[in-house]
């Protein structure tokens, strides 16, 4: 079993539940209550998960950070009822009654991610659909081919910093910075934001005791951002936000860059490195991929149903005493949506061992009128990226054995913390970032651009894309050795 560590203290507060909520309602102490956060939940989140079903069915109540009550929804259908009916259950945290009572404290890691916000995540009805318009509109503006340019050539500037060495950590130097990379092009940002943005990112979502400092930090990084378009539009989501019919106002436009910025890489980052480590570790992937059964967005997709970048997310408040699963829910209070649960629920996978092959009706981006608009954007980042890594580093193998990878569990995410992998050295002149994404497309098996490097007058040692997703009507120029018969001799050996 691989091992975990936890990713965020315990807030000291609240010793007990509040009279009235599930915890007194189930067991009449909080100590009978399962928590989200500490070694149990850290060590083994699916497990935990399990065992919860086993004893309370779909909807279990649970304690987060502050010993905080809430009800975690670990069926597949009651997730979709609940995503799906907003007259009983509200996307305003406004709702939630300890707020209203004030027995949040200022500092709980659980603000950022759950404090009432003006963005669609937080509105119900007619101000709901203004703002999502604005959102989905603005992102489905992109060009997929201009958004995969990006990927492709942040992927080779990463590979870059560490390919003459013949070994790298793949989930601090690749997985970690994609995204953000990417992002930061979308959002019309400057390259340099992203390290800075990647930290604060992550820690803000993992629920730390700096969390809030984190998000002070990113809050302030996207309202300069916005005074700058307001002065001067692109061709960037946030100029888009900005000119859209919808109206929004600058604090509205902010609030959704930081909804896409942080829901994006944090998603994409878990989904990379999950990938990855599939690829590199899952014998039946690589006899499916090397027999042509899977293609790497295949892998992507099993991924999505077997780890889900988001494990659990805060989403609905009671509007109206209800019930759902056999619990009777009050008025009030917090439903989480078990992503990872409901992708395991036995009613509706009851073997998880049998491939999903092209199936998208997993929970991993939530689901119904509040399913991430920006998923595919997440999808290309991982395929593409991961595409390009497997064609400048065919032989790329984990330098570690599987059970010495360590995890990171928050009240939402895991996480591998490492990735280490060795491989052969490149021997050809390394490109510079200047160079671009001089690399076949991950979709079309075309080259990009002429694969020259001016610096040194050398051609660029050309490279073959992922053997699944290559169209055989596209002739490959002077190949030496393909990732493709590499890739079967690997295997081999």
């Amino acid at each position: 079993m691989t091992s975990s560590t936890p990713e965020q203290p315990r807030t000291a507060w609240a010793p007990t539940p509040p009279p009235g909520c599930p915890a007194y309602a189930r067991f009449g102490a909080a100590d009978g209550l399962a928590r989200l956060f500490g070694p149990e939940a850290a060590e083994d989140p699916m497990g935990l998960y399990e065992r919860l079903r086993a004893r309370h069915g779909a909807v279990a109540p649970v304690l987060l950070d502050g010993d905080l009550p809430a009800w975690l929804v670990l069926g597949y259908r009651e997730i979709l009822e609940v995503a799906g009916t907003p007259a009983r259950f509200s996307r305003d945290s406004r709702n939630w009654r300890w707020f209203r009572e004030g027995r949040v404290p200022p500092d709980s890691p659980l603000l950022p991610m759950i404090a009432w916000q003006p963005v669609c995540l937080f509105l119900d009805g007619d101000e709901r659909t203004r703002l999502r318009l604005a959102v989905t509109d603005s992102l489905e503006r992109f060009n997929r081919r201009g958004i995969r340019r990006h990927i492709t050539r942040f992927t080779h500037q990463l590979i870059d910093g560490f390919a003459e060495r013949g070994e790298a950590d793949l989930a601090e130097e690749f997985c970690e910075h994609l995204p953000m990379l990417v992002l930061t092009q979308l959002l019309g940002m400057p390259d340099e934001y992203g390290p800075r943005l990647v930290a604060a990112s992550r820690d803000m979502v993992a629920g730390t005791e700096t969390s809030v400092a984190s998000n002070a930090f990113i809050v302030e990084t996207l309202k300069e951002l916005v005074r700058r378009k307001r002065g001067g539009r692109g061709h960037d989501v946030t100029s888009w936000l900005i000119e859209h019919t919808s109206g929004l106002t600058d604090e509205e436009v902010w609030n959704h860059l930081r909804v896409i910025l942080i829901a994006a890489n944090e998603t994409t980052v878990n989904l990379l490195k999950s990938t990855l480590r599939m690829v590199l570790t899952d014998p039946r992937c690589h006899a499916s991929l090397a027999g042509g059964q899977m293609t790497l967005p295949d892998v992507v997709e099993q991924v999505l149903w077997s780890e889900p970048p988001l494990m659990t997310i805060p989403g609905r408040w009671a509007a109206v005493d209800t019930e759902v699963g056999g619990q009777k829910v009050e008025a009030g209070d917090m439903l989480l949506l078990g992503l990872a649960a409901g992708n395991h629920d036995p009613a509706v996978r009851p073997d998880p061992s049998v491939p999903l092959h092209g199936n998208r009706s997993h929970l991993a981006f939530s689901s119904g009128p509040q399913e991430c608009p920006g998923q595919n954007i997440g999808r290309a980042i991982a395929d593409t990226g991961i595409d390009a890594l497997l064609a400048r580093l065919p032989d790329v193998r984990l330098s570690v054995p599987e059970e010495q990878l360590r995890w990171q569990s928050g009240w939402m995410t895991r996480h591998l913390t490492s990735l280490p992998v060795t491989f052969t050295a490149p021997r050809s002149p390394g490109r510079t970032a200047s160079d671009g994404p001089a690399r076949t497309s991950a979709k079309s098996g075309r080259p990009l651009r002429s694969a020259t490097d001016s610096g040194s007058g050398h051609a660029a040692e050309p490279v073959v894309p992922f053997p699944s997703v290559v169209s055989p009507l596209v002739p490959v120029r002077r190949r030496r050795t393909s990732w493709w018969v590499s890739f079967k001799a690997w295997l081999r050996g």
